[in-house]
């Protein structure tokens, strides 16, 4: 059944947006706030940023599984009423111990596979491209809007304001899930996003895809480390004059990092430039964060380093998702999807957790030290990655017997531009990967109109 956007997309994408909010409001201020519990260490506040991660990473994929046995929506409110659980429980804390547990008790909400299976179940599947699109935007605008408005937040309400408001939008997500999403007629799997536990064999030995999961795991350990750093950098700057509160710095550094992201994704995309500018962005990231090592506490390289690294962030966090998409074989793009998902969530949590023992050891030098081998060896990494990234996977309705659907198999082959082609007997659905540089629009969709003559 067809929905309006309004009732399904937009929604979903808000629930989305209240969670990831949840996350990222912390990132910017809570080495600082977390630092006057009770029994606060380094490491500790290290392990109580990172644990989140943790929790998220482990229970991505059990909680995509469940959702087909159980149903999308009981699963979506159990993880938001854990989300919230959590935030309630580090609002009232005033212990370090409490503030991890509390962590753990938000990340085991790891609903982002459920939501990305109930959008598939509500929208038709020539628009699920565009409906992930609208996903991804919300995932980079609760970005950049957390950066900002977190400093504000905390200086006026500290860090039990935080949490009470992620509380809050964990109780509004779940208010939108039944109030305003309808119930999918028929809950099936997607073999384009969800996870299957056969297919995670051949999805972590394929050698592109670990290329690219350890890319997402580098990007989500820098940042998380980099994090357990900047606050306090801030307050010193503070401390010195150079800046008034912490937000004068993250505004100006979101908007215009975010205004020279877009050329390059124009180029990586429009002119075949992916890889040249992937690589690019990772160069730039190491060498922002080896320079952090010498000039951290100055406040021009500061703001300068700071201003490059989060061009090549927002570029990578763009790129990734996209090149595992079309990296991975269209039958198995949810579950190489779940992966890279486990993959980022591992990086928060053991960018947090070392982060903190390597300021407990030597200070913030450390941390970015870190920071700049383990880029150093993701641009290793990424010398070898696949330079034919162009293909993209239509995905067509399609309804046949074994024989018949093998001979459409066999004719869409032959058609210009097709690579593979995959028919989902569960979901009734081919997936066909293209080379848009060589396929003709409409192509397969007029040999299937043929079949049905």
């Amino acid at each position: 059944m067809k929905y309006s956007w309004n009732k399904t997309v937009f929604p979903i994408a808000a629930i989305f947006s209240f969670r990831l909010l949840g996350l990222f409001l912390l990132i910017p201020v809570f080495t600082l706030y977390a630092s006057h519990l009770r029994g606060a260490t380094p490491t500790l506040i290290g392990l109580a940023l990172g644990s989140y991660g943790l929790a998220q990473g482990l229970l991505q994929i059990p909680f995509g599984m469940l959702s087909d046995k159980i149903g999308r929506k009981p699963m979506i409110a159990i993880g938001l009423l854990l989300f919230a659980g959590g935030s309630l429980l580090g609002a009232i804390t005033n212990s370090i111990g409490g503030m991890v547990a509390a962590r753990i008790l938000q990340g085991a909400g790891a609903i982002g596979s459920v939501l990305i299976a109930l959008l598939a179940d509500l929208t038709l599947d020539e628009q699920r491209t565009k409906a992930m699109a609208v996903i991804g935007i919300t995932i980079g605008t609760s970005f950049s809007l957390a950066m900002i408005i977190s400093p504000a937040l905390t200086h006026y309400y500290g860090l039990s304001g935080v949490f009470y408001l992620t509380a809050v939008l964990a109780v509004l997500g779940i208010m939108i899930l039944y109030l305003i999403i309808p119930n999918p007629s028929k809950e099936q799997f997607h073999a384009d996003s969800e996870p299957n536990l056969s297919l995670i064999k051949p999805v972590v030995t394929d050698q592109h895809l670990q290329r690219l999961n350890f890319g997402i795991f580098c990007q989500h350990f820098i940042l998380t480390a980099t994090f357990f750093a900047i606050p306090m950098l801030l307050k010193y700057q503070i401390e010195n004059g150079q800046l008034h509160q912490q937000w004068h710095f993250y505004l100006p550094l979101m908007v215009f990092s975010f205004v020279l992201m877009v050329p390059f994704i124009i180029i990586s995309e429009r002119k075949k430039r992916l890889k040249t500018v992937f690589i690019v962005s990772v160069l730039l990231t190491t060498l922002s964060q080896g320079l952090l090592v010498l000039t951290s506490k100055n406040w021009y390289w500061l703001c300068v380093l700071m201003f490059l690294y989060f061009i090549s962030f927002n570029v990578l966090e763009a790129t990734l998702p996209s090149l595992v998409s079309k990296q991975a074989n269209p039958g198995s793009k949810g579950t190489a999807m779940g992966i890279y998902s486990t993959s980022q969530f591992l990086g928060i949590f053991f960018g947090g957790s070392l982060a903190g023992i390597l300021y407990q050891w030597n200070g913030n030098q450390a941390i970015f030290l870190l920071n700049m081998i383990l880029g150093f060896l993701w641009l290793i990494v990424s010398l070898s990655m696949k330079s034919n990234v162009y293909f993209s996977t239509l995905i067509l309705p399609f309804t046949a017997k074994n024989e018949e659907s093998k001979l459409i198999v066999e004719q869409l082959l032959k058609v210009p531009g097709i690579k593979e082609v995959i028919w989902s007997k569960g979901e009734n659905t081919l997936y066909v990967r293209v080379d848009n540089q060589e396929y003709f629009t409409g192509s397969a969709e007029k040999i299937l109109h043929q079949s049905k003559i």
